[in-house]
This record gives structure tokens, sequence and C-alpha cells, in this order.
């Protein structure tokens, strides 16, 4: 198997290294494996697909990065079609940023990419209902 070299900060392989203590695995590669695996596959389920979906997309962030309020800004033009509303609130020490969106899974998808790959970005949770009278849920 080849072996890939990633970055990440020290709590972060902290909490990965507690994780497969806690739950069996070998180490810490073999959660970066499933991690990954279920990562590659969120947005595969083809019953949303080529569909409208009306969907909630919470992000938390660090308080202290001040960069992200930028990027959020930038993101809701580039997808002005599709984010209905942004809101923003202080929880704890850190920001919570829900973005309401109507829009298909694909561009759901890129939305949510470009907001994990937002720099102080901790979290980054959604919730999906089908707009065209399905009783299928994506909600993750």
């Amino acid at each position: 198997m080849p072996v890939i070299s990633v970055s990440m900060p020290e709590e972060l392989i902290d909490q990965l290294d507690t994780v497969a203590e806690r739950h069996g695995y070998t180490g810490r590669s073999e959660v970066v494996r499933e991690g990954s695996r279920a990562l590659l596959t969120e947005f595969e389920d083809d019953r949303l697909a080529n569909q409208q979906l009306a969907g909630t997309v919470s992000v938390f962030s660090d308080f202290e990065t001040q960069p992200i309020e930028r990027q959020l800004t930038t993101l809701r033009h580039e997808y002005e079609r599709s984010i209905a509303s942004i809101t923003h609130s202080h929880v704890g020490d850190s920001c919570l940023d829900v973005l309401v969106l109507e829009t298909d899974r694909d561009e759901l998808a890129t939305v949510v990419g470009k907001l994990r790959a937002i720099d102080g970005v901790k979290t980054v949770e959604y919730s999906l209902v089908p707009l065209e009278g399905s009783d299928n849920c994506g909600c993750r």
C-alpha cells in the first residue's frame, strides 16, 4: 500500500489517536482511510441525484480567524442563486454560521467542500430535504 504524507495540527492527530484507541483501530492510518472513504462517498447517494434540495449547512470556525468572514462573503456572492441566507452567531469560543441553500446535490457538495477547505473551519455539517415531493432524506 502506498504511503502518503499529510500535514495536520497536533490537536487533530491527538483526536485520531484517541479514536483509534477507543474504537479498536490498528492505528491512525486506519482511521484516516475510513474517514477518507466516508468523505469520498458522502455525496454519491443516487436518491438525491437530479433533485432540487433544501439544505442547511452549519459551519463552526475559530472566533479569532477573521478571513473566514471574507471567504464566506465571497462564497455567498459566487453561489447567490443557491444560498438563500447566512446567519452568524457566537457559540462558546467559536463562530457558528448557518447557510440555507436551495440547489442540487452536486452544487451543494461543491459549497460544502469549499467551506471545509477554509482555514480555521473546525467542522461543517449539513442536512438535506428533497423539494420535489420525495420522502428520501440525505441527512448527515
